[in-house]
């Protein structure tokens, strides 16, 4: 059985059909979930990626997303009835989906020059905007369609359809187990979005955060890979090392380089503001410095911008975070400035550390995978060993009930 794609037309022979949405409940307890069976063959009707549709629900739903490309499998934390998903697909559809113009679905997402999301329709002919403000946006951002190539079923470049109901019937891709969490109200500025009801109630107003939005993901794009050895910079953002490292810089060409100065003087900067800077100036002043695309900034924020009440604080930045760390190499640098933070400069906080990584889990800052690689093996990279080990014992307990939700699904 199909139905139509744009459900608002209930007539018999519209051409453009899809698969309902089909799902079960697994697991029990505080590891239920729900199993979108058929999200690829959903996926390849709507001509999109099933990523995309996944995560889309992750966001609308206010919960956690799993979804592996090996398996197939597409998880979303929760019991959710499969209407309820299908009501929730409809808004997905008219958002990312449909075409502004002539409501045709027969679109593809292009991301243009100046990091705008346009559907570009190829019955009308017409690029129509999406909406910037919406989550999934800074999502399709940071995960081109392109990225999504030679999963479980094949990109789109590599399965191009005619129509979209010509894609009916295939698989899907997927991409390697993401965690989808909260992202934070009171950053709108920095994503040009809120939560849903204030997404409902915008007007001509915010036509400035979407247009700060655009200014900053087009900063990014333009932004040069610098790259710096692992060995030439401790991340060590105290006084003392700053000093060192600057005396070696002014050594000459042998010394150390650029990028590790600018490093240094955004750490001082932040370090050096009568109130903590919003997530829009610590966005420009890395811009300015020409930072963004260094992986180590992630550990100079993990050691500047928390004090005692880090817990609470990881929220406040979720949004900025989730726009910067574009790799795992800027998760891991991150959890190295934790572990600074905590083992160097906190010590009294490291039975803190559990509820610090609950945190950077929910929001999506850090994956599962980072977590587990971080509290399951000590470093020497950021620490000295011993305290590294003092430290990362500290996260046996959220470590053991990552392993144990996993157990769950297994079984299941």
């Amino acid at each position: 059985m199909s139905i139509n794609i744009c459900r608002d037309n209930h007539d018999p022979f519209y051409r453009y059909k899809m698969p309902p949405i089909q799902a079960k409940v697994e697991g029990r307890g505080n590891g239920i979930k729900t199993a979108v069976v058929n999200a690829s063959d959903v996926a390849r009707a709507l001509n999109r990626s099933t990523p995309y549709i996944i995560k889309y629900f992750g966001f609308e739903l206010g919960a956690q997303t799993s979804i592996s490309m090996e398996k197939d499998r597409y998880l979303v934390n929760g019991v959710h009835e499969p209407s309820k998903l299908q009501d929730v697909l409809d808004g997905f559809i008219n958002k990312f989906v449909l075409c502004g113009s002539c409501k045709n679905p027969e679109t593809e997402i292009i991301i243009t020059k100046d990091q705008d999301l346009v559907r570009d329709c190829k019955a009308c002919g017409k690029r129509t905007p999406m909406d910037l403000r919406h989550k999934l946006s800074s999502f399709i951002l940071k995960n081109p369609p392109e990225s999504f190539e030679g999963g479980a079923a094949g990109g789109k470049k590599k399965k191009k359809a005619a129509t979209a109901s010509a894609n009916v019937r295939g698989g899907g891709v997927s991409i390697s187990d993401i965690a989808q969490g909260k992202t934070a109200n009171d950053i709108n500025q920095l994503e040009g979005q809120g939560d849903d009801t204030a997404t409902d109630k915008a007007g001509a107003g915010d036509n400035d955060d979407v247009e700060l939005a655009r200014q900053i993901n087009a900063a990014a794009s333009e932004l040069e890979k610098i790259e710096v050895k692992d060995d030439d910079w401790a991340v060590d953002m105290s006084e003392e090392a700053i000093r060192q490292r600057a005396k070696e810089l002014q050594v000459g060409p042998g010394g150390m380089s650029k990028e590790i100065s600018k490093l240094d003087d955004y750490g001082e900067w932040i370090l050096a503001q009568e109130e903590l800077p919003t997530d829009v100036e610590l966005y420009k002043k890395a811009t300015e410095l020409d930072i963004l695309q260094e992986p180590k900034i992630a550990a100079v924020l993990a050691q500047t911008l928390f004090d005692e009440d880090i817990v609470d604080e990881i929220g406040d930045h979720s949004a900025f975070f989730n726009k910067i760390f574009i790799s795992s190499e800027y998760e891991k640098n991150f959890l190295g400035g934790i572990e600074r933070f905590l083992g160097l400069q906190h010590k009294d906080l490291i039975p803190s550390l559990p509820k610090i990584l609950v945190q950077l889990y929910n929001h999506d800052i850090i994956s599962e995978e980072e977590i587990m690689r971080f509290g399951t093996k000590s470093s020497k990279k950021f620490v000295p060993r011993d305290i590294s080990k003092k430290v990362r014992r500290a996260a046996k307990p959220f470590i053991t009930w990552l392993e144990n939700a996993e157990s769950e699904d297994e079984e299941e």
